[in-house]
């Protein structure tokens, strides 16, 4: 078959992995079946497997899959080039096709939610890369990671060993090196090529929830009323008791709960006493499952709705706080492997936190006047960056007002002119002029005076 520029055929995929002696991965520990855990000892034998489509049912576990895929997805890819000690967006034609439309069915933000939904769900990522003549990675297709395994060679190698997979062109088994695929992977507990699946923690608890939902719906479908006794005032057969117990089940439960019901031969019956919410705490079992399961994916619980929202209403250090905590650690490695697979150097590849670290407006509006006032900020970069407007002529250029001075020209000036030492300033004698200067108008007038009577005498 062709596969991406390379001819393998089964045969060669078979001789291939009898040659190296590949050796596959554990499968029970690579999250290649939706099988996460058993619920309890000897679940195995009871068929009580917890599976990660019936984990994803519960509305916690949902929201928090839902919120990081599309919130990593919503971030656009740059190409960015060194420029001094900074980093520039730049285009490329040889990298920035394939950050634009990696494949020929995904948009770019399809592409990078199928990615990071495959990592958070099964615990690994498997993308094959296909390449033109050249030799350049032109598309990716993100495989089921249900269909591939992990093959170890004697000397260390590493091969996926891939089912067929229509939509990503393998119409046949194949074996590839690791060179051909994009491996990311959650945190590695048990193998180092194996990454864990945060369901692997939090299957239990979810669990747990659903089993509290699955109760409180059959208590409300019976019309929110517990079960009762049929009393006999004799003893009755089992065949009638079991008559009567299936007549009323059928009767009076379900839809048709609420119903007028008759007994005769002085049967009775007797309502069992519900047991409240408050008794069963039934609410803080809720929250504290809710609870466990954002902490077991790092969300922040206000954001998929669980328990108080934040008593202070700073959205950027709200969103920078779920940045830094949860969807940087999965956002991350996308970078690297993509500048490691694609071999972008000296380029590197970043997502646009623009897109998901938005301030409030007067926030926008502080951080922006304070940038242009301190003069690190041009006019028409506030613009762009903060509040997506074009730019106005004259806005490319920081200003500062014109009686601040650099500290490199105050410091130039002190050198050339440097300030009088009061200390070392020789003093002149004082003149006569100097004298009268010192006295006052009523001083000279008196001392005139005296002078005209000592003439006269």
């Amino acid at each position: 078959m062709q596969a991406f520029g390379l001819t393998i055929s089964r045969t060669k995929t078979l001789a291939l992995r009898h040659k190296l002696h590949l050796s596959g991965v554990d499968d029970w520990r690579s999250g290649w079946w939706p099988l996460i855990r058993e619920s309890s000892p000897g679940a195995w034998q009871r068929n009580e497997l917890i599976r990660a489509d019936v984990i994803l049912r519960h509305p916690t576990v949902f929201a928090c899959v839902n919120k990081i895929q599309k919130d990593i997805g919503k971030m656009a890819l740059r190409l960015m080039a060194p420029q001094g000690q900074i980093y520039v967006e730049i285009d490329n034609p040889a990298y920035s096709p394939f950050l634009r439309k990696p494949n020929h069915f995904q948009t770019r933000q399809q592409f990078i939610e199928t990615w990071v939904n495959s990592k958070v769900v099964h615990g690994n990522t498997y993308t094959i890369k296909q390449r033109d003549r050249r030799g350049v990675v032109v598309a990716g297709y993100v495989l089921d990671p249900t269909r591939v395994h992990i093959l170890l060679a004697p000397d260390g190698s590493i091969f996926y060993d891939l089912q067929v997979d229509e939509l990503a062109g393998l119409s046949s088994q194949v074996s590839v090196p690791a060179r051909e695929i994009f491996h990311d992977r959650m945190p590695a507990l048990f193998h180092p090529l194996v990454g864990v699946s945060p369901l692997f923690a939090a299957g239990a608890v979810a669990v747990q929830g659903l089993t509290i939902q699955e109760n409180s719906s059959n208590f409300f479908s019976n019309g929110s009323q517990p079960g009762g006794i049929i009393l006999a005032p004799t003893q009755i057969k089992q065949e009638t008791a079991d008559r009567i117990k299936a007549y009323w089940e059928t009767a009076f439960t379900g839809s048709n709960a609420g119903k007028v019901g008759v007994l005769g031969d002085n049967l009775k019956y007797e309502q069992m006493k519900p047991t409240s919410a408050t008794d069963s705490q039934l609410i803080e079992q809720v929250n504290w499952i809710d609870e466990k399961i954002c902490s077991c994916f790092d969300m922040p619980p206000h954001k998929v709705g669980v328990g108080d929202q934040p008593n202070y209403n700073n959205i950027e250090a709200l969103n920078q706080q779920y940045w830094s905590e949860c969807l940087q650690p999965i956002a991350e490695p996308i970078q690297t492997l993509l500048e490691e697979g694609l071999n972008t150097s000296p380029y590197v590849i970043r997502f646009n936190l623009t897109d998901l670290l938005r301030m409030d407006t007067p926030t926008r509006v502080k951080a922006g006047a304070d940038g242009i006032k301190a003069g690190f900020l041009a006019p028409n970069e506030v613009r762009r960056i903060l509040f997506d407007l074009p730019p106005v002529e004259g806005g490319d250029t920081p200003y500062l007002q014109q009686q601040d001075y650099s500290l490199a020209a105050l410091n130039r000036r002190d050198a050339e002119s440097p300030a009088p030492d009061s200390a070392t300033v020789d003093e002149e004698p004082e003149t006569q002029e100097d004298t009268a200067k010192g006295f006052t108008a009523l001083q000279l007038f008196e001392a005139s005076d005296v002078f005209e009577k000592a003439l006269t005498s």
